[in-house]
């Protein structure tokens, strides 16, 4: 394919010529961008990456976005929601939990025991199925 600003080949998968910058929009996948908004004071500033913020100003903005107050905000189409969620699933801790129930609703993340699989879970279901049955097949027939 051929970029539309400088027309020099580049691959089609390509999210960006990797020549002039120019966004392709023919490209599938995810992208990131980020831009960073320091509003100290009067000052209101944009960068467009970290490591162009100043280094005095760096060091306040590393101490602020480690802090509790400090939050992550994530656009995605739905195409993007569903490889989130299928990449947070296999994180460990109760921090993916709650992210995959805000990009899935109403999906149940809780699991049980290592131990407790599909298998064996049925195995169970069975036994305990097979015992009520033989319960009351009993309280059927016993003569009080």
């Amino acid at each position: 394919m051929t970029c539309h600003r400088c027309r020099k080949t580049i691959d089609a998968d390509e999210p960006r010529c990797p020549y002039c910058g120019l966004a392709n929009a023919d490209a599938n996948g995810m992208y990131q961008t980020s831009v960073v908004r320091i509003a100290a004071g009067a000052a209101d500033l944009v960068y467009r990456s970290v490591d162009e913020v100043p280094a005095p100003l760096r060091q306040k903005l590393l101490a602020s976005t480690n802090s509790p107050n400090s939050a992550t905000i994530l656009i995605a189409d739905r195409r993007g929601r569903k490889e989130i969620a299928k990449a947070v699933r296999s994180l460990p801790g109760s921090g993916n939990r709650r992210l995959y129930r805000s990009l899935v609703p109403g999906a149940d993340t809780e699991r049980g025991p290592s131990w407790f699989t599909r298998g064996r879970r049925g195995a169970i279901l069975i036994a305990l199925g097979t015992l009520v049955v033989a319960i009351v097949t009993f309280l059927f027939r016993h003569r009080w």
